[in-house]
């Protein structure tokens, strides 16, 4: 086991300012108090992963003397946007902790941000409002991204899942100083969207993630992901969210080669880079690798095998997800699906079998071909392979389903019907930065969430019966839906 590194001293906290003081095992943080709820920003669960450091498992933090400030944010992790220049830090192992009041020990929830595993961050999610009415410590992790969280090399340990062990860590620093919060360190739930539900189901068959949890929830992402060719996005081939070992560290000799550093040396090489450098390569390096000591097997081998671990779980999609993709590429891109792109990419996606995709979502049935387009991307990438997974779940463990079918939830703009969009039941359950610019959270809907929510991660049961359930946050907050029926499963299953 790794020695703590040397005291480290920090400035002193005047004594006249005002903040709780909260000691962990690694020294004392002045967080903020607000109503109902205190918070500690940027307090790190690792050392800073730069220099010699990139590229390896998290290490040790140094513990301080004095008391560290932990009254903001820290930048995001390194990456490339989704629009715009490259930004943030290398230095971005930290995590936010938002915590009520009232008399613990409250349980906690650990939330992984999504991003596609390139782009993201912990400080876009203010969990107040989940925090003081669900009575739950929060806390939003920043884990490495891209080319410094998935790149891999042969003979490099780890290769492929820096962000992943990243995560973990972050639950070892939870078991550890989740009670200095007021929180029950034996009661921990991890939560993730989007690419943070790929990575909970990840945790879910890791051997190394065993006892760091008890309960999981997946908000639009399953261990079963997966889409065919153009499906995703015209321009986007066929893939899963992980990948072998050996295309990572395949990947990494091509990219190190480019940048003229020899296979003998390239890992030392590379580290010697500015991180603006490789983000350029993120792209190559946005799936976790299996056939690893983190992912023995890829999770959608161990999901099947029985082997993720036997803790409850909840888990859904919500009504429109792929929304938010054809939406990007009809409105901000202006490049609108018409009926012949429509056909085309059915071809491609499902070769002689296009004709059976196009009978059961006939572009003259919606809209515009881009809805035809964003409603069998959703049933096809999304809502069956989750349905699937919780199938394969509730075989060992208690296993929960919703669908998250709100159609007038706040949206970036007006001027596409987005729907209930991939991440559009965020902002009932966070603050999310930058989120939306037209509509309102409906209150009674997100009231029932974040109590749902937080049943869940108090008695491991959201407050509806275990599968096979069909229930969903719909409108009217009661509806019940056959999710396998609503999104032609049956038929998918068989594609």
């Amino acid at each position: 086991m790794l020695a703590l590194a040397a005291m480290l001293v920090v400035p002193a906290v005047p004594a006249a300012a005002a903040g709780p003081i909260v000691r962990t095992d690694q020294g004392q943080i002045k967080g903020t108090v607000k109503t109902g709820f205190r918070t500690f920003e940027a307090v790190p669960y690792a050392a800073p992963p730069t220099g010699e450091r990139r590229w390896r498992a998290p290490q040790p933090v140094t513990a301080w003397h004095g008391v560290r400030d932990a009254t903001a944010p820290h930048e995001r992790c390194a990456q490339n946007p989704v629009f715009g220049a490259p930004t943030g830090d290398e230095d971005c192992l930290y995590l936010n902790v938002t915590a009520p009041t009232t008399p613990g020990p409250h349980p906690v929830l650990v939330f992984l941000h999504g991003g596609s595993f390139q782009n993201g961050s912990a400080t876009d999610y203010d969990p107040a409002r989940l925090a003081t009415r669900g009575d739950l410590v929060v806390i939003t992790v920043n884990y490495r991204l891209g080319v410094l969280g998935y790149f891999g090399l042969p003979g490099l340990a780890g290769s492929g899942t820096f962000g992943l062990q990243d995560q973990q860590a972050a639950l070892r620093w939870v078991r550890h100083n989740a009670a200095a919060f007021g929180g029950d360190p034996r009661n921990v739930t991890l939560d993730g969207e989007s690419a943070g539900a790929e990575s909970v189901c990840a945790q879910l068959t890791s051997p190394t993630a065993r006892g760091l949890f008890d309960k999981a929830i997946m908000q639009s992402g399953s261990c079963l992901d997966s889409w065919p060719d153009g499906l995703f996005l015209p321009s986007m081939g066929a893939g899963v969210p992980f990948t072998s070992r050996a295309t990572v560290e395949r990947n990494g000799s091509a990219f190190a080669a480019t940048l003229g550093c020899p296979p003998a040396q390239a890992v030392a090489c590379l580290r010697d880079k500015d991180p603006l450098a490789l983000l350029g390569a993120t792209r190559a390096f946005t799936t976790p690798a299996y056939g690893t000591a983190l992912l023995p097997d890829s999770p959608a081998a161990a999901l099947r095998a029985g082997k993720a671990a036997r803790v409850p779980v909840l888990s859904g999609t919500n009504l429109d997800e792929h929304r938010a993709f054809t939406g990007v590429q009809e409105l901000w891109l202006g490049v609108p699906l018409t009926a012949a792109d429509y056909a085309a990419m059915l071809d491609s996606a499902f070769g002689d079998r296009a004709a059976d995709v196009a009978a059961r979502y006939p572009a003259g049935s919606y809209e515009t071909p881009g809805l035809a387009w964003a409603a069998l991307a959703t049933d096809r990438i999304w809502a069956c392979p989750s349905l699937a997974t919780r199938r394969l779940l509730a075989r060992h463990a208690p296993t929960f389903g919703y669908e998250f079918a709100e159609r007038h939830s706040p949206a970036v703009s007006d001027t596409y019907p987005w729907g209930a969009a991939h991440g559009y039941e965020l902002p009932y359950l966070f603050d999310v930065a930058g989120f939306t610019t037209v509509g309102d959270v409906q209150a009674n809907l997100a009231d029932d969430m974040i109590d749902a929510w937080s049943r869940f991660a108090t008695t491991g049961r959201p407050g509806w019966a275990a599968l096979p359930a069909h229930q969903a946050f719909a409108a009217d907050h009661t509806a019940g839906v056959n999710l396998a029926a609503e999104h032609q499963c049956g038929f998918w299953s068989g594609i």
